[in-house]
Parts: structure tokens; sequence; C-alpha cells
């Protein structure tokens, strides 16, 4: 193609957009993002992210330095106002099936200078100071426009992603409409340095208390949040001021054990995009989905669909798959993006009651559901893919495929197989271009050979083929996942 700067364009160079980015260079394309700011924005904002992501940032080499400023917390508790447990997730700093534990509390201007220090030599640039100003399409190309510290610039690409956030200019000029999911609830954000570990709770706790729904978590790098709902005639100026921060952390007894980093005040919404991709246009992250804050999902979801959407260009690039493969992009995604923002508004509806009766009768009724062991405690699940590019009808196909450890716990499966999509057999595997075939038999796999073997009998399958974002295409004989893979997704026969 002529003229062409690059395969993928990504207009936000966030978490999402560097992740995306890295995952597509990855997988064969030429990437460049373009950012308007001109560095890591220095002040914490996302404060978690769980073991799926954590393997993410594994496949391209940041996921041990985000685990060595990141901390981890024995579970999440949702408290009455006199410290009765409503409900309990628990066992989030056990290692998850991803192969990190459940839950990773971040610094995030630290996880983003990890993420960007991997994109030399990887395939893909990064320019900052430069400020989206339109697209136009034509062709098999679109035309994007910046404003630069050395005045206008025009880049060609094939691809324009958007993963400039909540309020997407690439979104807004696509003419892509949202549907608002109706949670809309002002918070005060208060990020701390601490002095004093040991005068703070070990573990991440929601405040039911009408008289003031509050949020206290941890966070990586010696850093500690509080968030406090505001209330009706309070204003964002008046909650902001020192003084009423002061007395908010009264009650917590923390004077002297923490100083103030960070405020802001933040509407809490829940939001998704009706399209995901328009053309040559996509959307991921924030652009494409909006969620409050209570299940700790957002900066996750962007990574999931980094990871969905990037091995996808990477195959268009190196011409293994026609972009027809895009068009499984939002079935797979939104779905489970959908139960995320879901599971936090209930999250959020579960906290934010404001008045007495109807808290009361809330602890009431989640006191006694936990006294009678029917309260939903346990680790936060979100469904698998149920449709796109899998082999429907096969065993836990669209089913999220744990990374195991070996026996010795020293290796990770994703570190000894790499990238790309893997055929994992019983006892023979075959040859296939593109894809890491390997038995159990194989020398590669001795010391992970019991946890696999357990995985395929438990789906009574010979052997699996694994996409390169983690998730199963399908269970079968080795011949014919080969064949399903290509004509699935190398011809891009999507349904």
């Amino acid at each position: 193609m002529v003229g062409l700067d690059c395969d993928v364009l990504v207009v936000g160079g966030g978490p999402t957009g560097i992740a995306l980015a890295l995952i597509a260079a990855q997988s064969g394309a030429s990437v460049i993002v373009c950012e308007k700011e001109p560095d890591v924005y220095p002040l914490p904002r996302a404060a978690h992210i769980d073991h799926e992501v954590m393997r993410i940032f594994q496949s391209f080499g940041a996921a041990e330095p985000i685990a060595a400023t990141s901390r981890t917390t024995p579970c999440y508790d949702f408290l009455t106002a006199d410290g009765q447990i409503l409900l309990r997730f628990e066992s989030s700093d056990q290692i998850g099936p991803g192969g990190w534990p459940g839950a990773n509390m971040i610094h995030q201007p630290s996880l983003e200078n990890a993420l960007r220090d991997k994109l030399p030599g990887s395939g893909a640039e990064l320019r900052t100071g430069w400020r989206f100003k339109g697209f136009e399409e034509s062709g098999d190309s679109i035309s994007v426009t910046f404003e630069t510290p050395g005045g206008a610039r025009t880049l060609n690409a094939r691809y324009l992603v958007g993963a400039d956030g909540t309020h997407s200019p690439v979104r807004t000029m696509a003419g892509i409409e949202r549907d608002d999911l109706n949670f809309d609830e002002p918070w005060l954000v208060i990020d701390t340095i601490v002095h004093d570990a040991e005068r703070l709770p070990k573990m991440n706790l929601q405040i039911c208390d009408p008289e003031r729904p509050t949020t206290c978590v941890l966070m990586g790098e010696g850093r500690h949040r509080w968030e406090f709902m505001i209330l009706p005639g309070e204003t964002p100026e008046q909650v902001i001021a020192d003084a009423f921060i002061e007395r908010l952390l009264e009650p917590w007894d923390v004077e002297g054990a923490v100083t103030l980093e960070r405020k802001a005040v933040y509407q809490f919404n829940a939001r998704v995009a009706k399209t995901w991709r328009k053309g040559r246009v996509l959307l991921a992250g924030d652009a494409a989905h909006q969620t409050p804050p209570f299940a700790g999902q957002g900066l996750c979801a962007g990574a999931r669909d980094a990871a969905n959407l990037g091995w996808k260009l990477g195959m268009i690039a190196k011409g293994k798959a026609s972009d027809a493969i895009l068009d499984s992009y939002q079935p797979e995604r939104e779905p489970n993006t959908r139960a995320t923002i879901q599971m936090a508004m209930m999250m959020g509806q579960t906290v934010c009651i404001t008045d007495p009766a109807a808290a009361a009768a809330r602890d009431r009724q989640m006191l006694a559901a936990r006294a009678a062991g029917q309260s939903p405690d346990g680790r936060l699940a979100y469904p698998n893919i149920s449709s796109g590019l899998i082999l429907e009808g096969s065993a836990g196909a669209g089913d999220y495929f744990p990374q195991i450890r070996s026996e010795d716990g020293a290796q990770r499966l994703d570190d000894v197989l790499g990238a790309g999509p893997w055929l994992i057999s019983k006892s023979s595997s075959v040859a296939a271009a593109g894809i890491s075939a390997k038995s159990l038999e194989s020398a590669e796999l001795a010391s992970f050979a019991a946890g696999l073997l357990g995985w395929l009998e438990a789906w009574q399958a010979d052997a699996v083929l694994v996409r390169p974002d983690r998730y199963v295409f399908g269970t079968g004989t080795p011949h014919a996942l080969i064949e399903a893979w290509n004509a699935r997704v190398c011809s891009a026969a999507v349904r």
C-alpha cells in the first residue's frame, strides 16, 4: 500500500493505547501512538488491575516491573456503618487463573512508565504532544490530522484506534453514540502518600454508611485512597477544600500517617459505545465504555480490549487474515464489558444508599443472607466469549485458558510457549504455520504436563487451540483444530 505511515494509528498514549500498540506490533503490525500530553500524568488515577491484566502485561515483558510497584490485599469488604460484613470478596491476594494475584493495587504513573519502557525496539512508536484534529477515510486507508509542536501533520494508516478516553475526540468525530446505563453519582477522590502503614487498613473497604458512603483502598508504592460520596447540597468547591477533607479523614485517625497527594471530584458514570467499529475506526478503553470504579475494572477492561484487538490487527497487517476478523471485536468484548459494568453498578447501588430506612433494610437483608450462607461472597467472575472467533459447540470454546506454573513454581506457561496461538495436545503435535504446537510429551512442557493434562481431561479433549489473547478457540483433535483455525480465522469466515 503506497503512502502508509503505519498499519495501525492509535490516538491516546494511556495504558490501553500503549498496551494495544505493543500487542499489535508483537503480532506483526507497524504502529504509531499519538498522545496530546508531553509526558505521563504524574498523579494516581486507576488503583487496581487483576490477574488477567497482569498476564496481558506479561506478554510483552512489563508485568514484573509493574508487580514490583504493586501491593496485594487479602479481601474486599462491604461493611455496615458499625463495621459488620455485608459482603466479602476474599482470596484476592491468591494466584488467579492468569498466573498472578487476583487483585493488584497499583500506582498508575509507575505502571504507565513500565509500559512505555517496552516501546523501544518493539515496532511501535510513541509521539507525544500530538493532538488529534480529525480524519478522512478513503478506500483502503485513513488520513488523520494532528496539531503537533512542529505544526499541522497528517499520518496515513490502515486503521485508526481511538484509545483517547471518556471524552474521546475520535469517537465524537466518528459520530458514534453511547448507551447511558443510568448511573450518575458525584464522589470526592483523595489520594495520599503513606508514612505509617501500620495505622491504615490492610484490606479494601466499602463503608455502606448512609451518612456518607465511603471507599478506602490500598494503592501501589506507599499510597492509599479514600473516596467520599458527595451529598445533596454539597458543591465540588466545598468538598475539595483542605479543611473539609481534614474533617472527612478525622474518623480514620490518620493525621501524621498520610499526606495529601491529590484531590479530585468525579462523576461516576456507566456508558457503552453503541458501535466499537465504524469502517477503519475502532474504539478501545474508556472511549468505548465507562464504568463506575467499585469493581476496579476500568483499566482492566481497556487492557482486555487491547489484548483482543491487537493480535487481530497484527494478523491483518501480516496478510494472514482479512479485516473481517475485526467484526468479532465488539461481539466478543461487549458482553464481558457490560457484565463488569453491571457488577460495578450493583456494588455502587449497594454502597450509595443515603436514606437511613433504606440502608437499614439493606443491612438486615444482606446480613441475614450472609448468616444463611446465601451471600454472593467470593471472587469476582465475568463471562467468557460466547460468539466470535471460536469453534462453537466445541468443549471449552471461549473459556479463559489458565496460565499454569511449572511444578517447581519457577516458570509460567506463557514465558515458555511465547506469543501467538498455541496448539497443546496430549501425545502428538502437528506442525502448523504460525502456531506454537507442542505435546505434553515435549521437553518444553514436561514441568507443566500434569496441570495441562488435568485441563484437557476435564474437557475430555485430546488437544486445545488457544488464541493469542489466551481464550480457548476450541478443543478436539490437532488436525481438526488447525483446519478450523485456518477456516475461521485465517480466512476470516466469521459468522
